[in-house]
């Protein structure tokens, strides 16, 4: 939301929500269009009717955009740190430890929140406190309370209690939908309710994830992110706006699938040894057509060239012509870390030189912008809007030279 508005100041303080893949459902709203009593996740067909009453501005997901912006800050924070652990595109941690009063740390803290603003345009919002769950906790107040200016410190028992009391279960980080249900059933409302109980109380209803949680609200810092498991599975699909006819089409739409399980793979220093490949006609289609295969690679592998060289030859010995395929995606399963591979026997790979040239289109990527070269032709702008239904994206404004802004004077 707030990267759609560094770009268009005129957008300030109008209702604005960013839509899902085809334009399907509602993933951020900005607080005018939260305090008109639109939910997150509603289809956006749903509100039609808001949207032309309230003049609510819509925009397509530019994640092109979004993890730019999301990468210079977290470029400023790091100078700032030793230790930063990204989260998500939009949330990071960092590590204050070094600061030995809380008065300092709060003073750091909005110096950085003035530059991110100055600098990039978007405001953040900053929580400080000696766990993380407190953080969030402390962020979500920062954000909702002007009085804060963006920053809210939880260091003291007082305010501990005071703003886990006003802390929705449901709200808390690490309770999804069951977890909170499990707990409202046994009497807990907020965040408070849940910390006052005991240890026990907390492993035998949510178990060792649960304990983590509870001791975090207590004050003990116990979770690290990147403690976390990595993924056992990675899937990238997408439903089309129209069916796809045109197989070279589908086929550079499922390659840029690939490329992105891939990517994610090599990110988290992994590799997989099964891809399960598939297209499909709309269910509501009389006649179905089904595109479908599981590869398994003699070697477990992360290199985009290898996982598309499967998909492709899967993809045209199974193709049929005149069919309109509305779904499609790839799934790598059997997901291991990338350290002490056995290679095959039977492998007729040069796997050396594979990462080499893998390592040096990622790294192109890195500098100049995600799929500035690859294996494949990449999809039109015009045929990816009408693919995937994004007429409402805005422009790439920082990663794309046709789209820089102009300015006269």
């Amino acid at each position: 939301m707030s990267c759609e508005r560094v770009f268009r100041p005129d957008l300030r303080d109008k209702p604005v929500v960013v839509l899902s893949g085809n334009d399907g459902c509602v993933i951020a709203r900005s607080n005018e269009v939260k305090q008109l009593g639109i939910k997150m996740g509603v289809p956006f067909y749903q509100i039609r009717n808001e949207v032309e009453k309230y003049g609510i501005v819509h925009f397509s997901s530019n994640f092109a955009l979004y993890g730019d912006l999301s990468s210079r800050i977290m470029r400023i924070l790091s100078r700032y740190t030793d230790d930063l652990q990204q989260y998500s595109i939009d949330e990071a941690f960092m590590d204050l430890s070094y600061i030995q009063e809380v008065s300092e740390a709060k003073t750091l803290c909005e110096r950085i929140r003035a530059e991110i603003l100055k600098g990039i345009g978007v405001p953040v919002s900053i929580g400080i406190a000696p766990t993380k769950t407190l953080c969030k906790v402390a962020s979500h107040f920062a954000k909702r309370y002007a009085g804060y200016k963006g920053v809210c410190v939880i260091s003291t028992e007082e305010q501990r209690t005071k703003a886990l009391g006003q802390y929705a279960i449901e709200e808390v980080w690490g309770i999804g939908r069951q977890s909170s249900a499990k707990l409202k059933a046994a009497g807990i409302q907020t965040a408070l309710d849940f910390a006052n109980k005991t240890a026990v109380f907390a492993k035998k209803v949510l178990h060792q994830p649960g304990l983590n949680t509870w001791r975090e609200l207590n004050g003990e810092d116990c979770i690290s992110v990147r403690e976390m498991p990595e993924k056992q599975s990675i899937t990238c699909s997408r439903t089309f706006a129209h069916g796809v006819t045109d197989r070279e089409l589908l086929e550079q739409a499922m390659c840029r699938f690939c490329a992105n399980v891939a990517e994610k793979l090599r990110r988290q220093h992994s590799v997989c040894r099964q891809m399960i490949v598939f297209a499909h006609t709309s269910r509501f289609q009389e006649q179905q057509s089904v595109i479908q295969s599981t590869v398994t690679f003699q070697t477990p592998t992360a290199n985009t060239h290898e996982m598309t060289e499967a998909l492709l030859q899967t993809v045209r010995a199974q193709w049929c012509p005149n069919t309109p395929y509305k779904r499609a995606g790839v799934i790598v399963l059997s997901v291991s870390p990338d350290s002490g591979v056995q290679q095959s026997l039977f492998d007729t790979r040069d796997r050396q030189r594979d990462m080499r040239l893998q390592q040096t289109i990622d790294g192109i990527n890195n500098r100049l912008g995600k799929r500035t070269i690859g294996f494949t032709p990449d999809i039109p702008t015009e045929q990816a809007a009408e693919l995937y239904d994004v007429g409402a994206k805005s422009p790439a404004y920082t990663t794309r030279i046709e789209d820089i802004l102009v300015l006269k004077c």
